[in-house]
């Protein structure tokens, strides 16, 4: 019962689409129908995937020393650091649902908040099945083109917004953060 009085709005919506969907099936509605099968689908393939990417997060929190994602990712890291991120983003499979908890570890050890910007943006932009995929459909001329011009900007505008957050004295909200020093 606290869950509900804790977050109401989710909740609330969740249930809403939970009725919406179970009605849409009564009725014959397609859309609504649709929709929960396209709910469904997501959510096994969630199911599949999150279990491994947990355990490796596990993995990467016991294994890997913060000192170590400090000194390659951290303040004073210089611009070495998004290129790190950079290529390890490029090795992320599964795109953001797999990158945000990559990206929440990498903040954990330390890594400076431009840093981890870069990280999930570049999981948007530069994995490496998701370039196989364009290069082999629009060509290697376009996908090189495309990271010539997205990478500098991403590095250039995590950097920014790095700065601009750590100026402004920000950090990320209570739990996100945890053991972070």
């Amino acid at each position: 019962m606290s869950v509900i009085r804790e977050h109401p709005w989710p909740v609330t919506l969740g249930s809403l689409f939970a009725v919406f969907v179970l009605v849409s099936f009564a009725v014959d509605f397609e859309p609504g129908r649709e929709m929960g099968g396209s709910f469904v689908r997501f959510l096994l393939q969630m199911l599949r995937i999150l279990p491994a990417v947990f355990v490796i997060i596990g993995l990467f929190e016991v294994w890997v020393k913060s000192e170590t994602v400090e000194r390659h990712l951290g303040h004073g890291s210089g611009i070495r650091s998004y290129v790190w991120a950079v290529l390890l983003a490029g090795g992320t499979v599964g795109g953001l649902h797999v990158g945000l908890p990559v990206a929440h570890a990498l903040y954990v050890k330390r890594a400076k908040l431009g840093v981890v910007l870069a990280f999930l943006s570049s999981a948007g932009i530069c994995r490496i099945p998701m370039t196989l995929f364009e290069a082999s459909f629009l060509g290697w001329k376009f996908t090189a083109v495309r990271f010539a011009v997205s990478l500098p900007l991403v590095i250039i505008a995590s950097a920014a917004l790095g700065r601009w957050f750590d100026r402004a004295g920000y950090e990320l909200p209570e739990n996100a953060g945890q053991g972070r020093a």
